[in-house]
């Protein structure tokens, strides 16, 4: 299974952007999908979250801001971004988990997209 994310690029504070991130080799339904940031000089957060069954979460700071959805058919998961501010500037993962009926865990990440919102 491979992850590449897509759409990130600089924009102006209260600005959009929405990103997506395609996998292959593998089927997206059968994954949870996540989407992390990783801001210069700090560890990797959580940011948003979407379950099989098309459940979603987002962590405090991107609340009412960010989207995160999923389409299996086209085996791509995205983050629609809005009124972004600076401190959003991060690179932003992709992150595919899954666990099987037997306990296997497969989880698989992206290699990145950076967004940068500055003036």
């Amino acid at each position: 299974v491979q992850l590449v994310e897509s759409g990130g690029g600089l924009v102006q504070p209260g600005g959009s952007l929405t990103l997506s991130c395609a996998l292959s080799g593998g089927a997206l339904s059968l994954y949870v999908m996540y989407w992390y940031r990783q801001a210069p000089g700090k560890k990797r957060e959580q940011v948003a979250r979407v379950t099989r069954g098309d459940i979603t979460t987002y962590e405090e700071f991107v609340e009412g801001r960010f989207t995160i959805s999923r389409d299996n058919a086209k085996n791509t998961v995205y983050l629609q971004m809005n009124s972004l501010k600076p401190e959003d500037t991060a690179i932003y993962f992709c992150n595919a988990n899954r666990i099987t009926g037997m306990g296997e865990e497969f989880d698989y990440w992206g290699n990145g997209t950076l967004v940068t919102v500055s003036s």
